[in-house]
């Protein structure tokens, strides 16, 4: 999919680094890592993000019956390797109609994980719910990690937050109600890590919300 890198926080235009900046530049942000164009989900699109990211790639593994991998994108560039990853799915909810996780994986300050969840950011750390157990627990690399709610979000998602592998790990799903997913303990693999079973991964169509379209 063709496009331009963006902001990862705010979606804006960038300036590539220059004669006065060896960084990407933000209007809004300053220095930032880009948000380089989503790629349509196919394993090759997985290949170019696991090769270059220096977080986990997480992903459901196995998927949960009837989902599929619905794209992949990354914030980062050639010179710094990717510094967030974000890996969308859809599938059947569990209280039934069409549900989409989005999990995001990155380093404190980049801002991706906060724009999909609609919060202002750049990490959840002030919005977590931690005045209470976590509401959530997924395995991340063969670990219990807990997930804490995330306030603050817009009505039609659900958002949760935790620490993996020393890094931030996001998962914002739609709708609201779909986070019901996330209290089933989910498997999440470092798809960099995963080997030749990528290769058997069902595909779906491109998430709008990797998009994150107005009004979507």
């Amino acid at each position: 999919m063709r496009g331009e890198p963006s902001c990862p926080k705010c979606a804006g235009r960038v300036r590539a680094p220059g004669l006065f900046s060896d960084s990407w530049q933000c209007d809004a942000h300053g220095a930032v890592h880009p948000l380089q164009p989503v790629l349509p989900p196919s394993v090759e699109a997985l290949g170019v993000v696991t090769h270059r990211a220096h977080v986990p790639v997480w992903m459901p593994w196995p998927l949960p019956v009837g989902w599929l991998f619905t794209g992949v994108a990354y914030a980062g560039d050639d010179r710094t390797g990717g510094r967030a990853a974000a890996v969308a799915c859809s599938g059947p909810g569990p209280l039934g109609g069409a549900g989409e996780l989005l999990l995001v994986a990155e380093e404190p300050g980049v801002g991706l994980g906060a724009r999909y969840a609609g919060i202002d950011g750049p990490d959840p750390g002030p919005h977590m719910c931690t005045g209470t157990p976590p509401q959530a627990k997924v395995h991340a690399a063969g670990r219990p990690t807990p997930l804490w709610h995330v306030g603050d979000a817009p009505e039609d998602r659900a958002v949760f937050a935790g620490e993996a592998c020393g890094l931030w790990l996001w998962a914002v799903v739609w709708p609201e109600k779909s986070g019901l997913l996330l209290y089933d303990e989910l498997i999440l693999t470092d798809l960099r890590e995963a080997g030749s079973e990528v290769e058997l991964l069902p595909c779906g169509a491109l998430s709008p919300r990797l998009l994150d379209l107005p009004g979507v």
